[in-house]
């Protein structure tokens, strides 16, 4: 007997030990670590880390995080009243949302009909960031709506305004009329670490408050998913990659860390049936907080760029093929070749040349076009930062300069936009064939129309024809500046698809 007890003493040492153990640290981690921040545009305490847990410690944590983010996370119902004609634009609508409506088959019978007025077309989440009613969501949440709804956790429902939006990261910015709401603080996404404990929140195939949770599977993941199917001119894409379950209908929802703190906007599944099959991607809350701060501050978005075309030397294949096509053999690796300027470039005002190869923006690390992305698009023009380069095998630093895609270096604002820019459209005259072919005297053809712009919001693509703005007849650019020049008010368009058929809508002139 005594001999038994010898041999068990050790274990029941180390049980003694372990218990102890497990009980410390969860008297650590729920220790109050409330950030002091009072409003979205103040930081989190400089004082609050990331830490991944062990499964022995997450219990209290995960129901603590629930808590605190299922209030400040809202469902968006987007209406629509106009007949889309526009597959891609409803494939993208169906990829993000998945079908309210129920299958592909019945959504292209629809695309041919207008939705009822009192059914949303899509749905999808938002997060509140401030007691007075500030909303961030997606891009594609919002796109093409004519009324927003915002329903809260509790129930409530209001009607929301638009403030802005920015198809280049997917975010967008809503307001309601409320005050003393419960709302998330933007954490420093740039501390979290692959491997930590995230919870997605919302409202996924229309199960309201829905919480899921699990690991940062990847940091700033390219997918390609802003050029190819948003139709962003200059995507931002570097994502934080998740295993929470996120599925049609999380779209904006909040992505957060075991404190309640949000670190990501939930944004698009990897998935080849629409719905989950272990991949995430949510945008940085450091991206989304530049975003929502540029829209309330200044109506737009501020957006610096350093002014080269560049070759993403990780990328295997992009190599491969700009090898083929340039006759060159450059070979793949990590960082960004040089391969051109812009107009009016910072980057070769300070000394950058072709060939040059970028590895670091202040100090952190190029690998791939993710990195560049992030480190330049969460910059304003005029802003500087110092540039890592090799040239000839030999590391360089250089200072630039951001500029703004004409060349400047200061902010602006809605007014000192152009009529272009405001209504997110260019137009050219028509020649002669097409005056034929639709038996017309005047008109002019929609180009570049701008995802999300206020031509595109009334049904308005590449090569439709603007025949008459505000009842006078149009032949050329000039002439739609001319009407729309520092002109405030609704705004009538009479334009013909390609089928020939004639439409009135109208806008609200930004």
């Amino acid at each position: 007997m005594k001999s038994t007890l010898k041999k068990l003493l050790p274990f029941a040492v180390v049980g003694v030990m372990s218990g102890a153990t497990t009980v410390g640290t969860l008297q650590y981690f729920n220790h109050d670590a409330n950030s002091t921040d009072q409003s979205y545009f103040t930081k989190s305490a400089a004082n609050v880390n990331f830490a991944g847990m062990n499964s022995s410690a997450v219990g209290d944590d995960f129901v603590k995080a629930a808590k605190t983010t299922v209030p400040a996370v809202v469902t968006i119902k987007n209406y629509q009243s106009r007949t889309t004609s526009r597959a891609s634009e409803q494939d993208l609508f169906d990829f993000f949302f998945g079908d309210p409506f129920g299958g592909r088959g019945q959504q292209r019978q629809r695309q041919q009909q207008q939705a009822p007025d009192n059914m949303p077309s899509g749905m999808g989440s938002g997060v509140i960031i401030s007691p007075d009613g500030y909303i961030i969501s997606n891009n594609h949440v919002v796109a093409g709506a004519n009324k927003l709804e915002v329903v809260l956790s509790n129930k409530k429902s209001y009607i929301a305004t638009l403030i802005g939006t920015d198809p280049n990261t997917d975010i967008s910015l809503l307001k309601i009329e409320e005050k003393g709401l419960p709302y998330l603080n933007f954490a420093n996404s740039d501390n979290i670490e692959v491997g930590q404990w995230v919870l997605a929140v919302g409202n996924p195939l229309g199960l309201n408050s829905t919480v899921t949770a699990g690991i940062i599977s990847a940091k700033g993941r390219g997918i390609g998913i802003l050029r190819n199917e948003g139709k962003a001119a200059n995507p931002i894409e570097s994502f934080i990659q998740t295993d929470a379950a996120i599925n049609p209908g999380n779209s904006g929802g909040a992505l957060v860390n075991t404190n309640g703190d949000l670190i990501g906007i939930n944004s698009a599944i990897q998935s080849t049936t629409g719905y989950y099959q272990g991949y995430g991607f949510a945008v940085p809350a450091n991206l989304a907080r530049k975003i929502v701060e540029d829209i309330k501050k200044f109506g737009i978005v501020q957006r610096g760029f350093l002014g080269v075309t560049s070759l993403d030397l990780s990328d295997d294949q992009l190599v491969a093929a700009y090898n083929k096509q340039k006759k060159t053999n450059i070979k793949a690796g990590s960082g960004i070749l040089v391969t051109g300027f812009g107009e009016k470039s910072g980057a070769e005002d300070a000394g950058l040349k072709t060939g040059d190869i970028i590895t670091n923006i202040d100090n952190t690390p190029i690998t791939d076009f993710a990195d560049l992305s992030m480190s330049i698009g969460s910059k304003r023009p005029g802003d500087k930062v110092v540039v890592t380069y090799l040239r000839n095998g030999k590391s360089a630093t250089t200072t630039v300069t951001l500029k703004d895609q004409k060349g400047g270096t200061s902010t602006r604002t809605k007014a000192d936009l152009s009529v272009t820019e405001k209504i997110g459209a260019e137009f050219e005259p028509l020649n002669d064939r097409i005056k034929t072919n639709y038996g017309l005297s005047s008109g002019v053809t929609a180009k570049n129309v701008a995802e999300g712009g206020e031509i595109a919001k009334i049904g308005i693509v590449d090569d439709y024809i603007i025949m008459e703005i505000n009842g006078k007849p149009v032949n050329s650019q000039k002439d739609v500046d001319k009407i729309l020049d520092k002109y405030s008010g609704n705004v009538s368009v009479k334009f013909v698809d390609n089928y020939g058929q004639i439409y009135t809508r109208g806008f609200k002139m930004p």
